[in-house]
């Protein structure tokens, strides 16, 4: 679920988890650090408020035509009194509301007045408040390593040829060694998942139209978020272009139909549906699409939602920057209310290969709107969102040979389950295409491979939704822990030097039941429907 190292012009990106890598080129919430650098706080800072305060009369004119357009999170109690209250704090501040969850007690807001953070975090009922970005609104995220590499028409037919030797439904489907890394092909024979069941996919957008998904989505269940308020207008859910293919090919991994046609999905019973949460300009994972995007899944009956992505704008957020502490506050508070409807969320642990139970992780990729500046953060204290929020099973990646993939993020305690994201550095499978990275849907009816953490939490998402569909009562508490009794735990390795060059690539700490690695295992399909 992490960003990747990937370049900063590359326009994949947009999925960080941070988007799935492709060509291998490629807790508990308390406050926290004190020497989180001045520069890290997400709002911009007013240069010459003292300055300013001789014209108060003229305040609002004068702000607006100065000073950038930025969004906020404003997090209150849950009553109506304290809701109107706050509103009328944020009229007198200077903001615009653009969308109020009353029931999880957060108001999405835009201001141009530089100090809005300040002011209304002193206002009555206003439990925590700042900005979500570090640059302007303009008019108008995810985890996956490198560019996407596209099925060429020869490996398409010379694939379709050892599918068909081998007896497979789909012609694509000797290219997919994960699915059989975790049985998902005999346990499809045995149980495809329940139609009654919906993973969405809070991402990218999907491209429903695609013949490997149209059977499967769920258009009552889909929207754009982009913005913080829902739109579930026709088509809304859709990519904006073809190069926002994230999505689309996280949705394949987790529900694309077995009806012959390209390739299958972990579950190819469940539907699936889209929440677009990428910002069309620069496609980062905002706060206020993310939490418009959980509470939608929880009041439209979504069972299970799919997070291969960090909320932007930054890596970690620490809770002792009052703007990055709004961010982790509003987005927990959507996540717990969605949980409390029923829903599981999954999310990948991230691409940066950093131990997520570290004392410390340098974090030089933060704010990814503006200008990043390093600094040092302790992930106790600041957390990887929405992937250390409490109740979230984080998922780490494996290759064919059931190794940690060399990108992937760890750390014990934090990675619940592990499941197949691919690894094309290290890890190559004897398949046609001999291609350790994972196949699925693109947008126009195409298919490509990626790996990274963003591959893995569909997978694991697939495996929930088939327990989901034979445990139809379980609640998420419960439906995390038959997650975790399925998989099956390979243990720390002896040795984890993938490059050979005598140096561990990361340390994996714990025994063979939970580790630092897998978390209590690779999730196993078979298992699952058995």
């Amino acid at each position: 679920m992490a960003h990747l190292p990937t370049p900063p012009s590359s326009r994949s990106p947009r999925s960080r988890r941070r988007l799935a890598l492709a060509v291998p080129v490629v807790l508990s919430l308390t406050a926290s650090l004190g020497f989180l650098p001045a520069a890290a706080s997400a709002a911009p800072r007013a240069e010459a408020a003292a300055d300013a305060a001789p014209a108060a009369d003229a305040a609002p004119a004068a702000r607006a035509a100065d000073a950038p357009r930025l969004a906020y999170v404003v997090n209150t109690r849950t009553d109506h009194r304290t809701i109107a209250s706050v509103k009328r704090a944020i009229a007198e501040a200077d903001g615009s509301v653009v969308a109020t969850y009353q029931k999880i007690g957060v108001i999405v807001v835009h201001s141009a007045n530089p100090d809005f953070g300040a002011e209304i975090r002193k206002a009555r009922g206003v439990q925590s408040a700042g900005a979500t970005r570090t640059a302007p609104l303009t008019a108008a995220g995810t985890t996956d390593q490198g560019a996407a590499e596209p099925l060429s028409a020869e490996q398409a037919a010379r694939t379709a040829k050892a599918s068909k030797a081998a007896g497979a439904s789909e012609p694509l489907e000797a290219d997919q060694w994960d699915l059989r890394a975790i049985g998902a092909d005999q346990a499809a024979k045995i149980n495809p998942g329940s139609s009654k069941v919906t993973v969405a996919v809070i991402d990218t957008g999907v491209d429903d139209t695609h013949p490997d998904l149209a059977p499967n989505f769920s258009a009552a269940q889909s929207a754009n978020c982009v913005g913080g308020k829902a739109d579930t207008s026709e088509g809304a859910w859709r990519p904006y272009t073809a190069e926002d293919y994230h999505g689309t090919h996280v949705a394949g991994e987790i529900a694309a139909a077995r009806n012959g046609i390209g390739v299958a999905g972990v579950a190819p019973g469940v539907k699936v549906s889209s929440i677009k949460v990428s910002d069309p300009d620069n496609g980062l994972f905002y706060p206020e699409n993310v939490v418009c995007a959980f509470v939608f899944a929880a009041d439209h009956g979504v069972e299970i939602t799919n997070n291969s992505y960090y909320v932007d704008p930054w890596l970690y957020n620490c809770m002792d920057d009052p703007d990055q502490r709004a961010i982790v506050d509003a987005v927990n508070r959507a996540q717990l209310y969605a949980q409390r409807k029923g829903t599981l969320h999954l999310a990948s642990a991230g691409n940066s290969n950093h131990d997520l139970d570290s004392d410390a992780i340098v974090d030089d990729s933060s704010p990814d709107d503006s200008t990043p500046v390093t600094r040092t953060i302790d992930p106790h204290e600041c957390f990887d969102v929405p992937t250390q929020l409490p109740g979230i099973v984080t998922v780490s990646a494996t290759g064919v040979d059931e190794d940690k993939s060399y990108y992937s993020s760890y750390g014990k305690g934090v990675v619940d389950v592990a499941a197949p994201g691919g690894d094309g550095r290290y890890q190559i499978p004897d398949t046609p295409s001999k291609n350790g990275r994972i196949l699925s849907t693109m947008p126009n009816n195409e298919y490509a491979w990626l790996q990274g953490t963003s591959m893995a939490s569909p997978h694991a998402a697939g495996v929930a939704a088939l327990l989901k569909s034979k445990y139809r009562h379980a609640s998420p508490a419960a439906l995390q822990a038959l997650l975790k009794a399925q998989a099956d735990n390979p243990g720390c390795p002896a040795s984890y030097d993938q490059d050979g060059d005598g140096d561990q690539d990361a340390t994996c700490e714990g025994g063979r039941r939970v580790n630092g690695f897998y978390g209590f295992g690779i999730v196993n399909a078979l298992r699952a429907v058995k």
